[in-house]
């Protein structure tokens, strides 16, 4: 447990500035400026850290419009399009340096509508030595990986940097790290802690159909078939139209619900995952959640929701929970993958635990109860 005395900041950095760090950035100067009046802050307080102490210090990317800014310049270059919901980030000064592109940019990213594909800075890419320099002298202590859906060599690179450098990763992506036995060896092995993989929405469509899904098995209703399709407008959209980019994305997404059905479905009877880019969404989300089953003696039943949402920021509100998990995890001396923080907060964690569950675990988890 900190106190007012010992508790320090959590210097942080960024990988990837998009519209998910956009409304990161907005959320801590927002959280800042209005404390306790803060709308729709999950777990407010955990261990004494509250979203007020999370420090941005940097961030990576690769456009052009954002390198060599500070991250508050950056929250709302393009081609990021969230919602702005607080525009005084004039205390984010952190600097924006030029990572390197590997398979963060996909081809199509770079063409048109130039409103959301990418534009490549010339300034020249910081090596891997560079990078895990840069991220001792910023006394870095998290990482948050934001790059796009299908990053897999990009998000295998920071991570290897967060090794040597000594940080703690929240990677809130569907690259599998926290829940690949290899990676989360590397991370044990190093005495350094990862939260993931690939983040729940606050209120978006995988914790709603999560919820349906229990529901129907608590009521003893059989889900014959079930489908979530999503459609969106901002950059993650786009990137995911290139289907080969997608494999793990459906994977978590579609191992998220399956794992609350009392019986897995066949794969022919669920579909889940990213169905079109629709540009003048900009960033909201519109999901559509179907569910078809059977009630007592075999009665048919369906039920369908729609729902639309600002994308980003439900994310965000994620992410403020899962950077100061994973300093209580750094205080602690823990390592490896960090379950109890993690099921939750995310769709593909290294272990899956019902949400009413998982919300009691991180609790416990802050609290330093152990069960």
């Amino acid at each position: 447990m900190t106190t007012d005395e010992t508790k320090t900041l959590i210097r942080t950095v960024i990988v990837g500035v998009g519209n998910c760090a956009s409304s990161l950035i907005q959320g801590v100067s927002y959280c800042r400026a209005v404390g306790d009046a803060a709308i729709g802050v999950s777990f407010p307080d955990l261990a004494g850290y509250t979203p007020s102490d999370i420090e941005l210090v940097a961030g990576f990317d690769v456009d052009s419009r954002k390198v060599g800014t500070t991250l508050a310049e950056a929250a709302f270059a393009p081609p990021n399009c969230t919602e702005q919901f607080h525009t005084d980030v004039s205390d984010q000064t952190g600097p924006v340096l030029r990572g390197p592109d590997l398979d963060g940019v996909a081809a199509h990213m770079l063409a048109k509508p130039e409103d959301r594909s990418f534009r490549l800075s010339a300034e020249p890419a910081l090596s891997k030595d560079e990078i895990v320099a840069k991220l001792r002298d910023l006394r870095a202590e998290v990482m948050i990986i934001f790059l796009p859906v299908g990053s897999q060599k990009a998000v295998e690179f920071y991570v290897e940097c967060a090794l040597e450098a000594g940080v703690a990763v929240v990677n809130g992506i569907p690259v599998f790290i926290a829940s690949h036995p290899v990676w989360a060896e590397k991370f044990t092995n190093a005495g350094i802690p990862i939260l993931g993989d690939d983040f729940k929405a606050q209120f978006g469509a995988t914790i709603v159909h999560r919820t349906l899904a229990n529901l129907a098995e608590m009521r003893g209703v059989e889900i014959d078939r079930t489908y979530q399709l999503n459609v969106g407008g901002n950059t993650d959209f786009l990137n995911m139209s290139e289907n080969a980019r997608l494999a793990n994305k459906r994977e978590s997404k579609t191992e998220a619900v399956q794992a609350v059905m009392e019986e897995r479905l066949d794969e022919n009877d669920i579909r889940i995952g990213p169905s079109d880019y629709v540009p003048w969404l900009n960033d909201r989300k519109v999901a559509y959640v179907r569910l078809e089953g059977r009630l007592f003696g075999g009665a048919r039943t369906n039920i369908e929701v729609r729902l639309d949402v600002e994308d980003s920021p439900n994310a965000a509100a994620e992410a403020l929970v899962a950077i100061r998990l994973a300093r209580i995890a750094c205080d602690r001396g823990l390592s490896g993958p960090i379950a109890d923080a993690s099921a939750f907060l995310f769709k593909h964690p290294p272990e899956q635990i019902e949400d009413t569950d998982a919300h009691d675990v991180i609790v416990n988890f802050a609290n330093g109860i152990e069960d």
